[in-house]
């Protein structure tokens, strides 16, 4: 009795995995980039453009000075 309820399992599998073999085969005939489906999804949303201001003066403040060029020369020239 095992048997057979493993047999209609892996005959169940079987069919599975046969359905799922013939929709990788089937491709779209010109598949869209994923970037282009979420294209142009936050058009005009205030809160994803402070999100982008934001970042933008995050990633400023980490870029160096002339000030802070100037005192990272300094440091590596006294401890040569």
């Amino acid at each position: 009795m095992a048997t057979e309820r493993l047999e209609a399992r892996v005959a169940a599998l079987e069919v599975e995995i046969a359905g799922l073999k013939k929709r990788l085969e089937e491709k779209p005939a010109s598949p869209k980039p994923w970037w282009k489906e979420i294209a142009g999804g936050f058009a005009n949303d205030p809160i994803f453009e402070e999100a982008m201001k934001l970042g933008e003066q995050y990633r400023r403040s980490l870029r160096p000075t002339k000030s802070r060029r100037i005192q990272h020369a300094r440091s590596r020239h006294r401890s040569s």
